[in-house]
């Protein structure tokens, strides 16, 4: 039976184009077992090509027509062609990680095609080590990057001997899956579109949300951080990009990045972004190309909110969005680190003091020109709201195995949209921080250059805190 589309879904399907596929990736690399023979992954495909049933949320594909009265639903692929959506692949000798990180790149850049379920899956062997990757995406308008990362995890189990295991899209992993998207942190880029639609039913909300605007455009007009930002400078990232994209990944011992937040008295995600705020400075300055005010990055963060006793907020978590001055005008890190610590922390408390509806309501409100300005094409003509996209979504904290395949990586594959070439999403796992770099094949050239500069950046940060 056809639903209609929510009209969050909705949206990240109309605002679909070539130039800027709208689906989520996640890569994983999996060690196989030591009693595994030669034809792992072809059996790992194999019995992904033999399962008896494929989960509702892998069937279903939008479609509009007169029969629905031009509205746009979900229907169920009665047809569904597994080959299709799962594929097997090998890498080209040398078979380096740049080898697979080329075929993630020009996958990604890849339209899902919509008159079939919006997914893909794809099984990839080759590498000189002999681990085995997977790489499975999936349209925005079914899961939000969090979940989509939460999803593929959940299959997942931390006994290296058990077998038989059911992947993401098998209807056997249906009901735990469901449980983990329904626990899973709401997704970034879900914020603008579910923060505009929340606010249209705000009730005891709505007479505060004067007053938490003011205080956000004061805080914006100031410079000080908010969810709004008026000073975020032109940069070479906020152009209008093509659809081919470049994939760069790498991670970090979870270890040494504690090690510098106990020493500055920071919090990890401080050191998160300071590496990234480090690395982007290192980037710009190679190419010339470097702004003299300092880079702003739109983070989403998880807060409490303090006025839980709001009819409409209802209390518990909410996730806002705070704009964050990067640093990137600073030369010592030490400095960088306790810039983007003192900005992140007035940002968090200009956010705790409302309600969850008010911080969606904010969030949506300094999204806007992101979506606006390159709807009126205005790329490059006015000042962009922020600069770049920078999230870290944790992950899980024991190692997990795949039908007996070690977990050795996870790295989340992220959208770049008009006006914002470069996203990086960072991942938890074990005892490492995976980065995932996705840009714009042809506005941010030489991505990979940028794990060379989160590296230098990570050791600069450890001898600025004393931790070398």
């Amino acid at each position: 039976m056809p639903s209609p589309i929510d009209p969050t879904s909705l949206a990240f399907l109309l605002a679909e184009n070539r130039n800027q596929p709208m689906h989520v990736a996640g890569l994983q690399l999996f060690d196989p077992p030591a009693d595994a023979g030669p034809d792992f992954a072809r059996s790992l495909y194999e019995s992904a090509l033999g399962i008896e049933e494929v989960g509702p949320l892998f069937r279903k594909h939008p479609h509009h027509s007169l029969g629905t009265l031009g509205q746009w639903v979900w229907t169920d692929d009665k047809q569904l062609d597994i080959e299709h959506h799962v594929r097997h692949s090998a890498l080209p000798r040398p078979g380096r990680v740049r080898e697979l990180l080329e075929l993630v790149s020009r996958l990604h850049g890849q339209m899902l095609a919509r008159e079939r379920p919006l997914w893909e899956a794809h099984l990839i062997e080759g590498l000189d080590d002999g681990r085995i990757a997977m790489y499975t995406k999936l349209h925005h308008a079914l899961v939000d990057g969090i979940s989509a990362m939460k999803l593929m995890q959940s299959v997942l189990t931390t006994d290296p001997d058990r077998r038989g295991m059911p992947l993401p899209f098998d209807a056997r992993a249906t009901g735990k899956a469901r449980k983990q998207r329904e626990t899973a942190e709401q997704g970034l880029t879900e914020v603008p579109v579910d923060a505009l639609r929340t606010a249209f039913g705000l009730t005891a909300d709505a007479a505060g949300l004067p007053a938490a605007l003011i205080r956000s455009l004061s805080k914006g007009v100031r410079n000080e951080a908010s969810s709004l930002s008026f000073y975020a400078p032109r940069s070479m990232f906020n152009v209008a990009i093509t659809g081919s994209r470049r994939f760069a990944a790498d991670d970090w011992p979870l270890e040494r990045l504690r090690a510098v937040s106990k020493a500055s008295r920071t919090t990890l995600n401080d050191v998160v972004l300071a590496m990234c705020g480090g690395a982007v400075r290192s980037y710009l300055l190679e190419l010339n190309s470097l702004p003299d005010a300092s880079l702003v990055s739109m983070v989403p963060v998880g807060l409490k909110s303090r006025t839980a006793s709001s009819e409409s907020g209802g209390g518990g978590n909410a996730v806002g969005s705070v704009m964050v001055k990067l640093g990137t005008d600073l030369d010592d890190p030490a400095d960088r680190l306790a810039a983007i610590h003192d900005s992140m922390r007035a940002g968090k408390e200009a956010l705790e003091s409302m309600t969850p509806n008010q911080i969606l309501a904010m969030s949506a409100v300094g999204m806007a020109p992101s979506i606006v300005i390159p709807m009126l094409r205005l790329n490059g003509i006015v000042r962009p709201p922020f600069n770049l996209i920078i999230s870290n979504v944790p992950g899980p904290r024991s190692t997990q195995y795949l039908n007996g395949a070690r977990l050795t990586g996870t790295y989340p594959v992220s959208v770049p949209m008009q006006g914002m070439a470069l996203n990086i999403t960072c991942n938890s796992y074990a005892d490492l921080m995976g980065f995932g770099l996705t840009g714009c094949r042809r506005t941010v050239p030489h991505l990979q250059r940028l794990l060379m500069h989160l590296d230098d950046e990570l050791v600069a940060l450890e001898k600025a805190t004393g931790v070398a």
